[in-house]
């Protein structure tokens, strides 16, 4: 029954018995959790030093009421069985540094490669309790912050067309006459031209719809700096998906670095301090091409799992119920 994530609220529609006593009886007598060996510590941390692996993926989820916890799987079990390395709570680098060395030292040294965000906190934690692993920062997080930047300027062109229509309408009012919202090719104002290019700009040309195609060249007409900065972001995103050799990758990525630069965009100031500090561990991408995207799916499936329970009521038993499946 552990293996199931079916909740007792819905075997108790099924059954018409009372869900909280069906919980209760689970709880205290069906299941082992009351015997569980990682019971007294659940709330605050749960290990399983049996599921390192030489590849691994560190990144934080919320469990409930924002609460914040570090989770660390292995990427070979692909987010079935043996995934969960442990889940603490928390995300201070010293506190779950405490943890992690209750897993033997040469077991911690086995451990090969590990992704990760930008976070420094993560940063830390890899540092020293898996010193001998290679650290990968993962490439969406990396992208994601060319595609912020890109859309920090469109939203900063949508404030001054609206502040302009503002002022429009206002002079038109005082002179008595009626207000008419220019109309582009596509009939969108430009307020609406702005507003609906959102989703374009984070998707490649070969991509776009031929209404997109037709906002785009619009946008791009009016907006040319936000064509080069979508540009930008398109050859960042190039990069990642076709440069296989590191050394390659090292060349392109330095040339990148030189046209942002040169670019001088404001909104691209935090792509470029990232790349700064990052980029020997944004290069190990190109090794064997790790990603976070392990981590993000097993994030998905603990809302998935959260959410067929209506939330989360007891961290410990939550957990105990998702390290009889994922652990």
């Amino acid at each position: 029954m552990d293996n199931h994530p079916i909740s007792c609220q819905s075997l108790s529609k099924f059954f018409h018995v009372d869900g909280k006593q069906l919980e209760h009886q689970y709880l205290a007598h069906l299941s082992n959790f009351l015997s569980w060996d990682q019971r007294e510590h659940a709330a605050d941390w749960i290990l399983f030093e049996q599921n390192i692996g030489p590849h691994l993926s560190i990144d934080e989820t919320s469990l409930s009421q924002g609460e914040l916890y570090t989770i660390i799987t292995n990427k070979a079990a692909k987010g079935q069985k043996g995934a969960i390395v442990t889940i603490i709570k928390g995300t201070d680098s010293e506190q779950i540094n405490l943890i992690l060395r209750k897993i033997p030292r040469n077991i911690r040294h086995q451990v090969k490669e590990i992704t990760l965000d930008m976070a420094g906190s993560m940063e830390r934690i890899v540092k020293y309790s898996f010193p001998k692993a290679t650290h990968v920062t993962d490439r969406f997080h990396v992208q994601k912050l060319t595609y912020d930047a890109v859309q920090e300027m469109r939203i900063q062109y949508r404030w001054e067309a609206m502040d302009l229509e503002n002022q429009i309408m206002e002079d038109c009012k005082e002179a008595g006459y009626q207000y008419q919202p220019e109309r582009l090719d596509n009939g969108d104002t430009l307020k609406q031209l702005l507003a609906r290019s959102r989703y374009l700009l984070f998707k490649g040309r070969d991509k776009w719809t031929p209404s997109q195609h037709h906002r785009a060249e619009i946008l791009f007409n009016r907006y040319p700096l936000l064509e080069k900065a979508y540009n930008l972001s398109r050859e960042l995103a190039h990069i990642y998906s076709h440069i296989k050799e590191k050394g390659v990758a090292f060349t392109r990525l330095a040339r990148w670095y030189e046209k942002v630069e040169k670019a001088g965009f404001k909104s691209f100031n935090t792509v470029i301090r990232t790349m700064q500090n990052h980029y020997l561990t944004i290069l190990n991408f190109f090794d064997r091409r790790s990603t976070n995207a392990s981590a993000e799916a097993f994030n998905a499936k603990i809302k998935a799992f959260r959410s067929q329970f209506r939330g989360v009521q007891s961290v410990d038993f939550f957990l105990f119920r998702l390290s009889n499946i994922y652990a």
